[in-house]
């Protein structure tokens, strides 16, 4: 079940294995999804496009600690 938190006013939304970013996510919100044994951080543009870091990470707390840095770094401008 998908869960979200509003950091810096930037909603992370966590996944769970076969949800989707469509379902769940909107525009400027921050996707952690899993796969079989890492975590992907996806920044939710228009339509539902969406972009990823090259290159998954290997824990959740890394992937949440990234997201979190993103949406300070979108807070500030």
């Amino acid at each position: 079940m998908a869960k979200a938190i509003i950091h810096r006013s930037i909603k992370i939304v966590t996944l769970a294995p076969g949800e989707s970013i469509a379902t769940h996510c909107e525009q400027d919100d921050i996707a952690l999804l899993p796969d079989q044994q890492n975590w992907w951080v996806h920044f939710v543009g228009e339509n539902g496009a969406s972009e990823t870091y090259d290159a998954p990470f290997e824990s959740y707390e890394k992937a949440l600690w990234t997201a979190k840095a993103a949406a300070e770094f979108n807070a500030s401008l």
